[in-house]
């Protein structure tokens, strides 16, 4: 309200009233002055109220009457303008709330006077709405002629103002009875005592009632009256009425305020005596009607349908059953009865359509139709009207198949076109077509050449009716074909749809609440217990009520509903429809369960069973059990009989698949339409969710399905699921497309069912099995006597079901696999293969279920589990024993750690194959084995163990496949590591066993009989496990020798440890020594014959083609392992007594070996010298045991690990097990010892090394194709046994030892190459690299010398040796060794830096140079730390270095590397750096004496080299080279002339006249034409010039010879460069134009680059050691250099410009003495 009531709108409100009496006056000034008057004292008035009150609005409603008169009276003068503009006004003021009841009731009186006069007919009606909605002062009589007035209106001529008017007449009604509901809520907190009104028909007697509801009440007797064609007592002043509209009026009221009906007895008593006689009345034409007599329209009551009538008592009738059951039981019970009368066949086809429209509305509502089954039927004399609906529904879809339908009498022509052949007729034919065709084009139900469309009528649930809403029509419509059949179709879905929910979910309720009832008893209290059970009783009888009546609801509606569903679902043609016939037998059947029904159940069931199966398909169960007490028996529905309609041939459905049909002789074959697939799924659905309440009808359902199954080719595949397959013979199964895509979900449909068998209580889950089992036996009767493919569906669901149960196993593990073990022995294989499938999937996962209480603590149920598997060893059948093993090997692997007293059971299973069983039964009985030892020991009784080692011996001997017997042995080598990880707990156990069996054994009297009997229990294991693997070791296969022979040794080293300290004397005496003697023996004596193939077609490697090569390998292994034991079980071994003894077998062993003539052996043999004098230290057991691992991975580790550089670290042993033997002998532990403190043992070693190193390094006197030299690989590894050697006896090593030593290291390096493998061995020859061997020589020197720089004085002497050792190897630099009259290629022609292809040769020599340049590095080293020795100093180290340096010097670019000279001169300046000190020092002794002359001759042979640099020298190159002369003219420089008075003056002599011919450049002065391109070293003639002139000059003290030497040569120089520049003039002058020859241009220029250094040189030495005439001579030359001049040469000019520059200095002024000066 505050819209209206705020200042502003009462201020306007005020401006408007004020405006409108204005123009009101303006209008009636001049014809109607009286009211131009009233409109004047009105404006009056209005300011008055306004000025004089605070509450305008109040006091405006106070005075109303007169506010209103001016207006009133304007409306009065019938003028248009001014009655518009006066309407107006009143309804503005209206809308304000300002009129009261008395100005409302004048209005009322204008209105009605203007209605009488036909004025503004539209703007009454506004007006009354206006008034009546915006307040409630509209009362009683005015109210009623308001109403009245609005009635009248609806009568008139003009259409516009009749609807308009109906329109007001309905919001006024609706208005009465909105202000009776709001009454009530006013007055709904005040109690009051309701009058009981005595059942009189005094209709006046409201007086109880309350204003409101009065009028209310007067309005609808009224309404009643007037439908009834009677007089209305309140509506004064009606003329005429129609009953159409009346009964509109009455549906809404009823249909919108029902609670005013509900709460009021004044009007449930109208409801009751008013309303239904006056419906009932209103029936009575279209009851007695038949069809046939002509009609004509009129509103009176005729004795004909009159269609509007009728349609809208439907209506009425439709909301008085749904809004007032409760209070009309009778009554609507004759209603209910016309309803289904009107549906007769004989009534009009419209009025048929609006009662099952009708009929839809009340099956939407299942409360509704509970209550029916409550008032009638469950009634005893009373109409089963449930029954009768759902009945009559039936009759109605049949007789539309079976009677052809019409019109209406009136249109019955029409009707007739229709069907002969009008616009209808297309559906038809094209229906007709369809069977052909294949697709129908609409979707419709067809039965019997009658076909129905189905139209969309309606979204479920709702009934949406068409013919009821056509409130406009007055003729009854055409109804299209099909669409009473369509609803009448949705009526029943939407009644089974209503039906079931509501009782599934009371269902529900009352199971939950027993739930929480039985929980609250439980807990319940002494005091309170009574009431308690007694609300728990009650609700024990209330349950019983409810299941009496779903219990009458579903046995009502069955049999109707089943007949009229399977007749649909035969007819229908259209997906969807089908989908809904069968969600309705389906949620049905599953009602019928779920409350114990059977017969109804099985009903719907098997109607779905046929449905699946092609039209008269032999299946006896739907034949025979349930199908009996249906089809013979016929329902009786209205006296009409009706057969249950089984499924007609003709479908008109598109065939999907053609198959077989399951049967013992198959005839033909069948077809499956889409509708049986969908039959099928719908099937598959309902034991889905539903298999708890289907019983016995399983039987029913799986025959179906195995059945259906069959014909589409599903065929089980693993867990039992089942996938598309083909079948296996016959004329094979056709699917179209469309079931292809269909087939993946029906299988995961059909797996899913079974799934859910979870879920299914402990009767129905044997309901299930029992009828499983019973289907799988009769498809083994089937499968009996031919090889056809058996029916496997039972067993594949079997499987299913018994793995989605296995929580509850127990209840049903006995039936399953005792069924499924008769499966195992039928003779069809495929059977049996699926029996077995199915029993062994069960079995395991049986055991890895996670069973409560767990399996562990359930030993009864694991034997429970594994008997089956036991029983299947008695099948002969070798696909079952397969299956079997395979399933004993899955279950190792999955549940192997848990077997527990399965054990022997399951090792019986592996055991029970022999030898002839075929090559697949022993591969996986042996993989079941590998299983065993791999994961499965520990877990196992210590008792078995020995068993697990006979199974893998004797699987070790087998001769079936090598495979297995290597896969055996190492098996043998997990257990023996099982045996050593577990020692102890095995150990105890054994331990415990034996004194068990001992007293056993005393008890009898008997011996207690075991193998390696003193021996404890755990050795005897132990021997036992040696004992096999000896055996094997010498077996005639090769790679079972290999393999054993790796695991026994490996074995004992990894552990020995384990074993009694006495035992080991066993081990080497007995088992190795021995084993050694006959691996040697069988290596000597082996047949040397080619073998050609491994067998088979295996191709075998050359260095294993023979028998002989084969032994090899096992004497190599053999050796190593030996070895490898003595290494590293020293600590061990040493104590027992006869250790040297043991020590000397073996190194004869190792020598023998290594001196076989097979390369292989005697490598091997070499490392296993290696091995036990550590020099690979063993890696400690703890971290890294040795396994060996697969067959081919030999265990000793490659020679190649020992390299030079490593061996420099200390080889400390690091296998601390003393503390493992603790426990084995009670005493301490024994002391450890690091190394062989016995130097016996270690000179021992070092006579055989010796032996060894010179027997096969020795060169052989005659050379043929098979002599044998000694691999690379043997000498590097030989060379590499030394220095390890030496450190042990370094303590006794003498000059003696040296030499053999020096004698072995240069013979090994003098070996040459084969040159197959020279390839892998030599390095190209760009890459200065050393070979492994030469590595190893260079490292025993190291060894060597520094032991010598370490050790005691008078080891020093051996130094020399040392020198002269490497000075030979520098030799090979340019001169290779010989080795014996061997030829050998070189490897590379140095000249040019390319390796030659090798030419036919077998022998290469090595590249010795990049190992001289080495060890000549090595020389320089040595020297630089020993320079001062006195053996060095006294054995002339530092001449033997110089001389064969000078080898090299000399050869200088001749060398076969050029890297050699330029490592030669820097060695030679890094040794004179150091020697030549030393040698100044001794310079009295005369020890150095003869070094000077080889010095000079040296220096004499590089500096001025014959040898020619070669023709691609680059100038970067040659520079590079001068620089280095440079170099050793600086050395001469600074070491040696500084000295001189040290030297020898011949020396000094000829390093003068050899820098003095390097300054004058030596060249003659007739060139050659080769020697043009030789750079001149203008460097270093700079060099020698600045060393002679500074030599010269700056030297006070030396002898007048040296200076004179100098000088000497200086003035030669001088005069040389004069005779040049003369020459040179001559020549320029002479030639002309001609240039000179090159090599005259480069001389001059020499010439003049002299005269500048020569200047540069004089200017830097002091004054006073320059001679007076050198000077002189110096400036004669500048007259001849300004001559040269003129020359043309540019290059000529520059050196020219050079030279004359310098002389600048001379340039001074004349001195004032000059003239008694010199020059």
């Amino acid at each position: 309200m505050s819209g209206t009531s705020s200042p502003e709108a009462v201020k306007k409100l005020l401006e408007n009233m004020q405006s409108d009496l204005r123009a009101l006056s303006l209008e009636c000034k001049k014809k109607f002055p009286p009211v131009k008057e009233a409109a004047e004292s009105g404006i009056i008035k209005v300011k008055t109220i306004a000025a004089r009150n605070t509450e305008i609005l109040a006091a405006l409603k106070e005075n109303s009457s007169e506010v209103v008169q001016p207006f009133l009276m304007g409306c009065g003068t019938k003028e248009p303008k001014i009655t518009q503009l006066c309407l107006a006004a009143i309804q503005r003021l209206m809308s304000h709330e300002v009129v009261s009841e008395t100005a409302a009731g004048n209005i009322i009186n204008m209105l009605w006077q203007l209605m009488e006069n036909s004025l503004e007919e539209l703007k009454l009606l506004q007006t009354v709405l206006v008034l009546l909605t915006t307040n409630t002062v509209v009362h009683d009589e005015s109210l009623s002629k308001a109403i009245v007035l609005c009635f009248r209106l609806h009568f008139t001529k003009d259409n516009i103002t009749n609807n308009t008017a109906a329109a007001t007449v309905r919001q006024v009604v609706t208005v009465v009875f909105e202000r009776m509901v709001a009454e009530d809520e006013r007055h709904r907190d005040i109690i009051e005592q309701p009058v009981l009104v005595q059942g009189n028909s005094n209709r006046r007697s409201v007086s109880t009632l309350k204003p409101c509801a009065k009028d209310a009440y007067m309005l609808f007797q009224d309404l009643c009256q007037l439908v009834n064609a009677d007089a209305p007592y309140w509506l004064v002043g009606m003329t005429e009425m129609t009953r159409t509209f009346g009964l509109e009026l009455l549906e809404s009221v009823l249909n919108d305020f029902p609670q005013v009906f509900l709460q009021h007895q004044e009007f449930s008593f109208l409801l009751k005596e008013r309303v239904c006689p006056l419906v009932i009345k209103l029936f009575s034409p279209n009851i007695k009607f038949r069809q046939g007599s002509s009609s004509s329209s009129s509103p009176a009551p005729v004795e004909k349908p009159y269609f509007p009538i009728c349609m809208r008592l439907l209506r009425v009738v439709s909301v008085l059953i749904k809004q007032f059951y409760s209070l009309l039981v009778t009554e609507c019970e004759i209603f209910l009865s016309l309803l289904v009368k009107f549906l007769d066949a004989d009534k009009p086809q419209w009025l048929r359509a609006v009662a099952v429209e009708s009929i839809h509305r009340l099956c939407v509502q299942p409360q509704l139709l509970r209550s029916f089954c409550q008032s009638y039927d469950m009634k005893q004399h009373s109409t089963k009207v449930f029954r009768d609906i759902v009945n009559a529904l039936g009759s109605f879809i049949q007789s539309l198949f079976l009677v052809p339908p019409t019109g209406n009498p009136a249109t019955t022509n029409q009707a007739g076109n229709n069907n002969s052949g009008g616009p209808v007729s297309t559906p038809a034919n094209s229906g007709m077509l369809g069977i052909g065709g294949g697709v129908t084009l609409l979707p419709a139900f067809e039965y019997r050449g009658t076909w129905i469309p189905i139209l969309t009528i309606t979204v479920q649930g709702s009934a949406k009716a068409t013919y009821l809403e056509m409130l406009d029509k007055v003729e009854p419509p055409t109804i299209p074909e099909g669409y009473a059949m369509s609803v009448a179709f949705h009526c029943l879905l939407d009644l089974v749809r209503g039906i079931t929910s509501m009782i599934e979910g009371e269902l529900g309720e009352v199971e939950t609440e027993c739930h929480t009832t039985t929980e609250a008893a439980s807990s319940l209290t002494q005091s309170s217990e009574q009431q308690e059970l007694q609300s728990t009783s009650d609700q024990m009888d209330k349950e019983i009520v409810s299941r009496a009546v779903w219990e009458e609801m579903v046995n009502a509606c069955w049999c109707g509903l089943l007949a009229a569903l399977s007749l649909l679902l035969d007819a229908s043609t259209d997906e969807a429809a089908t989908e809904n016939i069968l969600k309705a037998e389906l949620t049905m059947a599953a009602l019928c369960g779920r409350l114990g029904l059977v017969t109804s159940r099985d009903a719907f069931i098997t109607a779905i069973c046929k449905g699946s199966l092609p039209p008269h398909y032999a299946l006896t169960v739907l034949n025979t059990t349930t199908a009996a007490t249906l089809s013979n028996k016929s329902y009786s529905i209205q006296g009409q009989s009706v057969m249950m309609i089984s499924p007609s041939s003709e479908s008109h459905q598109q065939v999907v698949a053609v198959g077989q049909p399951l049967a013992v002789q198959p005839q033909g074959t069948v077809m499956l339409t889409s509708k049986n697939i969908q039959c099928m799924r719908t099937l598959l659905n309902l034991a889905h969710c539903h298999g708890a309440v289907l019983g016995t009808s399983w039987q029913l359902v799986l025959a179906t399905l195995q059945h259906l199954v069959w014909i589409l080719g599903l065929k089980p595949s693993s867990g039992g699921a089942l996938k598309p397959g083909r079948a296996v013979e016959g004329p094979s199964t056709v699917l179209t497309t469309a079931v292809m895509t269909d087939l993946p979900v029906i299988s995961n449909i059909l797996s899913r069912l079974f799934e859910s068998s979870q879920y299914l209580d402990d009767v129905s889950l044997h309901h299930l099995i029992n009828a499983l089992c019973s289907l799988s036996l009769e498809a083994m009767d089937m499968a009996y006597g031919n090889n056809k493919e058996p029916s496997l569906f039972a067993v594949a669901k079997l499987l299913e079901t018994g793995l989605v149960n296995m929580h509850r196993i127990e209840i049903l593990w006995r039936p399953l696999t005792g069924h499924l073990l008769e499966v195992c022995q039928h003779p069809n294989s495929r059977m049996r293969e699926w029996g077995a499938e199915a029993l062994t999937s069960l079995i395991k996962a049986g055991l890895t279920f996670n069973h409560d209480p767990p399996l562990s603590q359930n030993q009864r149920l694991q034997l429970l589990l594994l008997n089956p598997l036991k029983e299947m060893s008695s099948i002969n059948h070798p696909d079952i024993r397969l299956k079997q093993l395979e399933c004993v090997l899955q279950i190792l692997q999955s549940q192997g750690d848990s077997l527990g007293p399965g054990w022997p059971l399951v090792l019986g299973v592996m055991g029970a194959i022999r030898n002839d069983q075929g090559e697949s039964l022993i591969r996986t009985a042996f993989q079941c084995l590998q299983l065993v030892v791999t994961d499965f020991l520990p877990t196992m009784p210590c008792t078995c163990l020995q068993i697990v080692v006979d199974v893998a011996g004797s699987f070790g001997l087998h001769n079936q496949e090598l495979n297995i017997s290597l896969t055996s042995i190492g098996l043998l080598w997990n257990i023996s590591d099982y045996f050593f990880q577990r020692g102890e707990t095995i150990e105890k156990e054994l331990d415990k066993e034996e004194a068990a069996q001992q007293k056993q054994a005393e008890e009898k009297g008997v011996v207690l009989n075991r193998p390696f009997h003193p021996a404890p229990p755990f050795d005897c294991l132990w021997l036992c496990l040696y004992a096999k693997l000896g055996e094997l070791c010498v077996d005639p296969r090769p790679a079972v020798r290999k393999s054993a022979g790796q695991t026994l040794f490996s074995t004992i080293g990894a552990h020995g440890t384990l074993l009694q300290h006495s035992t080991w004397h066993t081990v080497i005496w007995k088992v190795l020594f021995h084993l050694l003697d006959r691996v040697r023996e069988s290596s000597t004596t082996a047949d040397k014959e080619k073998i050609e193939s491994g067998g088979g077609n295996i191709l075998i490697h050359h260095s294993r083609d023979t028998a002989e090569k084969q032994w090899a390998e096992t004497w190599v292994l053999t050796l190593a392992g030996v070895a490898r034991i003595f290494n590293t079980r020293r600590y061990l071994l040493q104590p027992l007594g006869d250790f040297s003894r043991a020590w000397d077998v073996l190194l004869d062993h190792i020598q023998s070996a290594a001196l076989s003539k097979n390369n292989e052996v005697s490598l091997a043999a070499l490392k296993s010298f290696q091995e036990i004098l550590q020099i690979v230290s063993p890696v400690r057991d703890s971290e890294k045991p040795e396994t060996p691992p697969a067959v081919n991975v030999p265990v000793p580790v490659l020679i190649g690990s020992i390299s030079g550089p490593g061996l420099s670290r200390p080889f400390v042993r690091t296998d601390s097990i003393g503390e493992r033997l603790g426990r084995y002998n009670s005493s301490e532990p024994p002391e450890v010892t690091d190394e062989l403190e016995d130097l016996n043992l270690w000179w021992a070693a070092w006579n055989t090394w010796y032996r060894i190193g010179s027997e096969s390094t020795k060169p052989p006197i005659t050379f043929d194709k098979l002599t044998f030299i000694p691999s690379q690989p043997f000498l590097t590894a030989l060379i590499q046994i030394f220095p390890a050697l030496y450190q042990h006896i370094k303590t006794g090593f003498n000059m003696d030892d040296l030499q053999k030593l020096g004698v072995i290291l240069h013979s090994a390096v003098s070996v040459p190459i084969s040159s197959d493998a020279s390839p892998f061995i030599l390095p190209s020859y760009t890459e200065a690299v050393l070979t492994s061997l030469q590595e190893a020589v260079l490292t025993a020197l190291d060894v060597l010398q520094k032991a010598i720089c370490v050790g005691p004085e008078n080891m020093q002497i051996m130094y020399p040796a040392i020198f002269d050792q490497l000075l030979a190897f520098v030799e090979f630099s340019c001169k290779p060794p010989q080795y014996g009259q061997l030829e050998t290629k070189h490897i590379a022609n140095a000249k040019y830096n390319q390796i030659q292809l090798f030419a036919p040769a077998e022998w290469v020599a090595l590249n010795y140079v990049p190992f001289a340049e080495r060890s000549l590095e090595v020389v320089v080293d040595l020297y630089q730390k020993t320079a001062c020795h006195k053996a060095v100093v006294n054995e002339k180290v530092l001449q033997n270095i110089i001389k064969t340096l000078r080898v090299p010097l000399s050869l200088k670019y001749s060398c076969p590397s050029e890297s050699t000279w330029k490592l030669a001169v820097s060695s030679l300046l890094k040794v004179l750096s150091i020697g030549l000190p030393v040698a100044r020092q001794h310079a009295s002794s005369g020890k150095f004496d003869s070094m000077w002359p080889e010095l000079a001759n040296t220096f004499e042979d590089f500096l001025f080299t014959k040898s020619i640099p070669p023709d691609n020298l680059s100038i970067q190159e040659f520079q590079r080279n001068e620089s280095i002369d440079v170099e050793v003219v600086q050395l001469i420089s600074t070491e040696i002339l500084p000295y001189a008075n040290f030297i020898p003056k011949e020396f000094v002599g000829q390093i003068m006249t050899m820098l003095n011919k390097g300054s004058i450049h030596s060249q003659s002065s007739s060139f050659t034409e080769a020697e043009i391109d030789i750079r001149l070293r203008e460097e270093f003639s700079k060099m020698c010039f600045e060393t002679l002139l500074q030599f010269s000059f700056s030297n006070k003290v030396t002898t007048p010879q040296e200076g004179y030497i100098s000088r000497m040569a200086l003035s030669v120089l001088l005069k040389r460069s004069q005779d040049v520049l003369h020459r040179y003039i001559e020549d320029e002058r002479l030639s002309g134009k001609c240039p000179l020859p090159r090599q005259q241009v480069t001389e001059i220029i020499f010439v003049l680059k002299a005269v500048s250094t020569l200047i540069d040189s004089l200017k830097k030495t002091q004054p006073e050691n320059v001679d007076g005439n050198t000077w002189a001579q110096v400036i004669a030359l500048y007259p001849t250099l300004v001559e040269c001049i003129t020359c043309s040469s540019a290059e000529v000019c520059s050196a020219l410009k050079e030279a004359l520059v310098p002389f600048k200095d001379f340039m001074q002024p004349p001195a004032s003495k000059v003239q008694n000066g010199e020059s």
